[in-house]
């Protein structure tokens, strides 16, 4: 009775912590780390190959490096135990013959009393060694039985039955060089990989149905007995809907980035004097931050950073709207940002009334423009003339930041609301004028947010990274976003843990 009770907090344990995962790497991991310590397995793989096709499809070892895990996948599939279950195929009849013990069959063994052989360095896990009293609670949510119907029942030693577990029961190869007929290539990655038995379990789950196997390597001749054969069966069906799962909400994150970036520039312009560069990544459930860099008419340059209210395939579909919107204003009349952001807040009113979205939009006058003859305007220098004013609007947003060698500040843009939340908006302009080897940035409020900090300090953290970015890094906008982004997030651009999107965009002023 202890031991029973104690293999199921074990099992309890073990459950909790995949419950944890939110990524298929991290679930992936951790289903092979605890099937490993349920079984008395020292290392093991696990193939994911949705039945669906619609993956992904990809290979995880534990105890095994990719090497390791090539030489496997030298080998037909057919020859192998896993292989088979993956494709749906069934176990070869055992092949018998004088001096041979017949080869293990699917299904349960008989009771076994004595422990299985452990490797070095594998986990020990309490094993039942009595009947409860009653039917446990299962840790988890246990999935209904599937079409494939429970091979046999194993038995306590005193003759009472175990909790049915659903699905198939696995394939033990208890001595994978000793089975009569065993494939060549089979006998040969083995014996090079040092593994000498072995135990495969399918994964599945509705409604995708198989997702895929996994597999458990033994150093010595051994296999699971019943009891952890069926401590296996109760977390593997836990586990496989718990994959289906966040299988299904990687896919979902993965079509929501696939729109998002589709709705945002593929390449940025080419501007003489001006060199441009940007970051971009969008949150699990696709958010609304977006970007854009145009060539306007007379060779004038356009550039917003904005973000739209919401997440989901909504806000990704306002924000398309959105940047579609401004281009068309900006070509008609983007020498005016007031005017632009005036045009969107109205359209915006009509056809969204419900959100609201906040704005940054930058003009800047060809080389050689209107204004070349007046203060301030184009200076001839080593990489052409550049544009020696720009003027910009906002609607909420947050301020950018111009950083050179001389000064790193905020550009106080006009105090004004996001578009939507009053009834008439209207902010004035401002004007800059950037020097030559300067750049001058714009991001979204998510860059701020995945620091984790208040916004005042996030505010100053940013303005430190570029502060403090060396003189080639400044010279160069690409090395410049990637060592802000590098100081501000630690974890990387791409962190799955935070529903931020992000956008960094650099427009660095040649000399």
């Amino acid at each position: 009775m202890a031991g029973w009770i104690s293999g199921l907090t074990t099992l309890h344990d073990l459950t909790e912590r995949l419950a944890r995962t939110r990524t298929p790497d991290a679930a992936l991991h951790e289903v092979l780390r605890a099937g490993a310590a349920l079984v008395g397995a020292p290392r093991g793989l696990l193939v994911l190959e949705p039945a669906d096709g619609l993956g992904p499809v990809t290979t995880v070892g534990l105890g095994l490096g990719h090497a390791e895990l090539g030489q496997l996948e030298t080998v037909p599939r057919t020859a192998l135990a896993y292989g088979r279950l993956l494709d749906g195929l069934p176990e070869p009849e055992p092949a018998t013959g004088p001096g041979t013990a017949p080869a293990a069959l699917p299904g349960p063994t008989p009771p076994a009393h004595d422990e299985p052989p452990h490797a070095p360095g594998a986990e020990a896990v309490p094993v039942p060694d009595g009947p409860p009293d009653a039917v446990p609670v299962r840790p988890g949510p246990v999935p209904a039985a599937d079409s494939e119907p429970a091979l046999g029942r194993p038995e306590n030693p005193d003759g009472t039955e175990l909790p049915a577990v659903p699905g198939h029961p696995g394939v033990a190869e208890p001595d994978v060089l000793g089975t009569p007929g065993l494939d060549p290539r089979v006998r040969e990655v083995a014996a090079r990989l040092g593994y000498a038995a072995s135990y495969a379990v399918p994964l599945d789950a509705a409604p995708v149905g198989r997702l895929g196997v996994a597999v458990w390597l033994y150093d010595e001749p051994a296999e699971p007995d019943d009891h952890r054969r069926h401590l296996l069966g109760l977390y593997r069906a836990y586990a496989a809907e718990h994959l289906a799962r966040v299988l299904e909400l990687h896919r979902q994150q993965k079509a929501a980035a696939a729109l998002t970036e589709g709705l945002l520039p593929h390449r940025l312009p080419r501007v003489p004097g001006i060199r441009l560069a940007v970051r971009h990544a969008a949150g699990p459930r696709g958010g609304g931050d977006w970007f854009d860099a145009l060539p306007l008419p007379d060779g004038a340059l356009g550039l917003a950073v904005g973000s739209v209210s919401g997440s989901g395939p909504e806000a990704v579909a306002a924000m398309g709207q959105l940047r579609a919107s401004l281009r068309a204003y900006a070509v008609m009349e983007g020498e005016d940002p007031v005017a632009v952001l005036s045009d969107l807040e109205l359209l915006l009113r009509l056809t969204e009334p419900a959100r609201s979205a906040t704005l940054l939009f930058a003009f800047m006058e060809a080389p050689g423009g209107a204004s070349s003859g007046a203060p301030g305007g184009p200076v001839a220098g080593a990489g052409g003339t550049f544009p020696r004013t720009l003027t910009l609007a906002g609607a909420g947003h947050c301020p950018p930041l111009l950083t050179g060698e001389h000064r790193t500040e905020f550009v106080e843009t006009s105090l004004s609301a996001p578009l939507t939340m009053l009834a008439c908006w209207e902010a004035p302009s401002v004007e800059i004028s950037p020097s030559p080897g300067e750049t001058l940035l714009l991001y979204s409020d998510g860059l701020l947010h995945r620091t984790g900090d208040s916004t005042d300090r996030a505010f100053a953290r940013l303005r430190a990274a570029a502060a403090g970015a060396p003189r080639a890094v400044r010279q160069d906008p690409e090395a410049l976003v990637d060592h802000i982004l590098a100081r501000l997030l630690p974890q990387g651009l791409d962190d799955p843990a935070s529903p931020e999107d992000v956008v960094l965009l650099a427009a660095h002023f040649e000399a």
